[in-house]
This record gives C-alpha cells, sequence and structure tokens, in this order.
C-alpha cells in the first residue's frame, strides 16, 4: 500500500464517521457500532471485494463472478452505508433518508438497496448464509471471496460456532469471517456478560486460521487478508476495535451504544472528529521524528 492509498483511506473513513454522525439526528442510530467497524467497511470494500459488471457491489444480479460481502451485524447498516456513498455506490442525498418510512435505509441492511447481499439484523444469521453462499462457490469451481462480518456479542451465538463446524468440515478457504471485536455488546461489555476470551483459541479449536489485529490500521488489514488465505481452513480475523472510534466523548462508553442527538450536538461532534483525527496525525508526525 503506498502512501497516497493510505492517506486516501484515511480521508474516506474520516468522511464515513461524518456521514454517521449525521444519522444519529432524528431518531438515533447505534453510533459507538458502528463508528468501531469503519476501517473495515472502507478496506474491504476499496480493496477485497471485487466488483464486476458494474458499479453496484453485487455487479447485478447474475454476475456468478463477484465477490460477497455480508454485514452479520446488521445494526452498523450507518457504516455500510456511508461507505456505499463514499465509494460512489450510493446517491449520498439517500442518506438523509436515514429513518424515513419512504425509503429502504432504514436500521438495517435491506435487499432494496443495491449492493446489500442479503437482509440482517437477527444476530447470529449470517456466518451460515455466508457459509452456504462459499460452498455454492466452491461447487461452481469459482474464486470468489465471501467475507462476513460480525461482532463479538453476536458470537454467543450457537449458529455462529456450528456454521465454523460444518464450513471447516467442507474446507471452506474461501470464507473468511472479521470479527469487530470492540468489547462490548449493547450496554455492557462482553467480558463481564459471558466472556470470550480466549477467543483465538476457541477459533483454533473449532479448526480456523486465526489472526488477530488492530482493526483501525488499514496496514494491518492489508497484510491481514493477504494472509487470509489458509488452505482447507476457514479464515477468521479479530479485528481489535474501540466502540465509538473517533469520538473521545463516547469511545468505550457503555451508554452510547445507541444515540440520537440534535443537529447542534451534530455539528459539535463533527468538530470533534476532525479535532481527533488531527490531533492523531500530530502524534503520529511526533513518532515518525
Amino acid at each position: 500500500m503506498t502512501t497516497n492509498e493510505l492517506e486516501h483511506l484515511r480521508e474516506t473513513a474520516l468522511r464515513v464517521r461524518e456521514h454517521i454522525i449525521r444519522m444519529s439526528q432524528g431518531g438515533g442510530c447505534f453510533i459507538g457500532a458502528s463508528l468501531s467497524c469503519v476501517e473495515l467497511m472502507v478496506y474491504c470494500y476499496s480493496h477485497v471485494i471485487r466488483r464486476r459488471g458494474g458499479a453496484r457491489p453485487d455487479g447485478g444480479s447474475g454476475d456468478l463472478g463477484r465477490d460477497y460481502l455480508f454485514l452479520s451485524k446488521g445494526h452498523d447498516v450507518p457504516a455500510l452505508y456511508g461507505t456505499f456513498a463514499e465509494l460512489g455506490l450510493m446517491d449520498e442525498g439517500r442518506l438523509a433518508n436515514h429513518l424515513s418510512t419512504a425509503d429502504s435505509i432504514y436500521w438495517h441492511p435491506n435487499r432494496n438497496i443495491p449492493g446489500v447481499e442479503f437482509h440482517s439484523g437477527s444476530l447470529g444469521h449470517l456466518p451460515a448464509v455466508a457459509a452456504g453462499v462459499a460452498l455454492d462457490c466452491k461447487l461452481r469451481g469459482g474464486d470468489n471471496r465471501v467475507v462476513v462480518i460480525t461482532g463479538d456479542g453476536e458470537l454467543n451465538e450457537g449458529s455462529v460456532w456450528e456454521t465454523l463446524l460444518v464450513a471447516n468440515a467442507y474446507g471452506l478457504d474461501n470464507l473468511t469471517l472479521v470479527v469487530d471485536r470492540n468489547q462490548f455488546q449493547a450496554n455492557i461489555r462482553t467480558e463481564d456478560l459471558i466472556p470470550l476470551e480466549p477467543l483465538a483459541d476457541k477459533f483454533s479449536a473449532f479448526g480456523c486460521a486465526v489472526q488477530r489485529i488492530d482493526g483501525h490500521d488499514f496496514r494491518t488489514l492489508e497484510i491481514a487478508f493477504a494472509h487470509a488465505g489458509v488452505k482447507g481452513k476457514v479464515n477468521v480475523i479479530i479485528a481489535d476495535t474501540v466502540r465509538g472510534k473517533g469520538l473521545a466523548s463516547i469511545e468505550a462508553r457503555a451508554d452510547r451504544w445507541f444515540c440520537s442527538f440534535s443537529a447542534a450536538e451534530v455539528g459539535q461532534l463533527i468538530q470533534e472528529l476532525h479535532g481527533q483525527v488531527k490531533a492523531t496525525i500530530q502524534s503520529e508526525t511526533l513518532v515518525v521524528r
């Protein structure tokens, strides 16, 4: 990844966060979890998922050569649609319709939106759907890549682990499961409710090839996906992230999993976002020197 490519990804992520913050107005959204997975979403759609046959990610119905991305943690839909808007896959103006019954941009991914492969919202279901698609691609002899993004609290669902047993039994090495490990589910820490650690060991015990990375670092994401091709195994990337990333006032706060802000508060949060990004860049410059 060149320096220019890295800078472009970071600028895109910043604009996606702005979209998410704006979508928290007039009814609210699951802002904390959406902010934690921005880099995952931006990187996957920019550098992992191949788009063929047109601008939309799925290349149009019938494009069997495309790659697939399933957002299993569907409450992160502001990050998904914000990414679509920034990559030219959706009209940015539609984001203002969030929560409007006049549009399909509502709470969770909806297949009426070009690029959304499957409805989600009921947690734990899409790993199985993704595994089915990955098996179909294998049977057809395709080289499609299938990625599914889950939340960490979602791993309490037994269907996730059943899917991994079956997927590894069939050697679905074209399937990559990415865990947005932001340490929270709803309004409580995962380790205070049903502890998940040692998470990497659990995935390994189910037959997966596991990597654990910084989910906000694009260079690390590049390396992880480059190595997510262990033959005969489902590939798992545990991406350690921060809930509410980019807004110090809500980062890692249990009470900030869902928020509805006024127009004035949205303006203040966008200012905070830019201030935090500027401080991070200055800090990185000092480290380099």
